[in-house]
């Protein structure tokens, strides 16, 4: 008996980091002879290697009854085991391409790389070229991938393409497994920064909500409190800084849904500033005289897209078993849409005074 999560479509330009991978769960028959689990798995999923096997089994990507074993272990009769491997890809012939890449960190498992916004992180419908995944193709030729060479080499989560920041890629078939427990587990610290519209009630929050596809439009993902909807999500929140009319935060992935802080903030009711797909590119904050208009339009010009870079990064690696962490600093546009609405709520509280 071997069940796969189910798998978004693509068609909101990503999946969540939480649906990257394959997880299998296998109930052992109960005449199964005692069989060494590697080769008992070979049997059970033609389409993955033995080497990736071992690698998923190092990483404690492979569980018995709820525990990591070793690859000499012995599957028994009614044994559970769970496998949490790389996701099937869809699409083949990634072709290598010569794009400037922003490395922070680089070893011979894995490499951070600081995506700018405007790039998509990998191939699909009307983005075949020019996206992350051509790059790091060409970057490095033999990088660990899906299956049989095929899209999404290395890649193990994803951010939006008009989303700036951190993103950590696989180099070897070791650190994808071993990443891709920890995305599974929810275990890996991801900090992001927002430019929202208003200021929430509450300095700092939890927003849970499921999510998933809106009925009415497929390209945006809704917020459903009930639960009977979508995928269990969270994300925690702290209020940065106050400009009366937007703020900044910091948010906490605790989950890794599609468009998660986007349709979370909107919930809540302040949606990210200059997010066209969930309304934050109209005013929704402060009066309509025309010289707020103006500055509006102004801020719109400096930050062309919504407002959210993934500032930091945490997780263990995959070889040495420390605890990495990664910072990145905010892009040119976003800290001019920050300098902007600084000095107009600056202006704002003297006129108060």
């Amino acid at each position: 008996m071997i069940s796969s999560l189910d798998q978004e479509d693509e068609t909101a330009g990503s999946l969540d980091s939480d649906d990257l991978f394959e997880h299998h769960r296998i109930v052992v028959d109960k005449g199964q002879a005692l069989l060494r689990v590697d080769k008992f798995l070979m049997d059970r999923l033609p389409n993955v290697t033995r080497n990736k096997l071992q690698e998923a089994i190092k990483a404690e990507s492979v569980r018995v009854n709820g525990l990591a074993i070793k690859s000499s272990y012995k599957v028994k009769p009614l044994d559970v085991i769970t496998i949490t491997l790389a996701d099937p890809p869809r699409d083949t012939d990634v072709v290598p391409e010569d794009i400037p890449l922003n490395i922070v960190f680089e070893d011979e498992d894995l490499l951070i790389v600081n995506k700018p916004a405007g790039m998509v992180v990998h191939p699909a419908y009307n983005n075949w070229s020019g996206t992350l995944v051509n790059g790091l193709v060409f970057y490095l030729q033999n990088l660990p991938t899906s299956r049989n060479g095929e899209i999404r080499p290395g890649l193990v989560h994803r951010i939006d393409k008009d989303t700036s920041g951190l993103l950590v890629i696989a180099k070897s078939e070791l650190a994808m497994a071993h990443l891709a427990r920890q995305f599974y587990d929810h275990s890996i610290e991801r900090t992001y920064y927002a430019l929202v519209w208003g200021v929430p009630a509450q300095e700092k929050g939890t927003i849970t909500g499921h999510i998933g596809r809106s009925a009415k439009d497929r390209k945006v993902m809704a917020v459903y409190p009930e639960g009977d909807f979508g995928k269990h999500a969270v994300t925690h929140y702290q209020l940065l800084e106050n400009f009366t009319y937007c703020s900044l935060l910091k948010c906490n992935l605790e989950t890794g849904r599609t468009h998660q802080i986007r349709a979370h903030m909107k919930y809540l009711g302040h949606p990210l500033f200059n997010d066209g797909t969930y309304g934050g590119d109209k005013i929704m904050k402060g009066q309509q005289t025309g010289s707020y208009k103006a500055f509006v339009q102004n801020t719109f010009d400096a930050l062309p897209r919504q407002a959210l870079h993934a500032k930091s990064l945490g997780f263990i690696h995959p070889r040495t078993h420390e605890f990495l962490q990664f910072e990145s600093e905010l892009p040119e546009d976003f800290l001019a849409g920050l300098a902007k609405w600084r000095q107009y709520g600056k202006m704002l509280q003297e006129r108060a005074q």
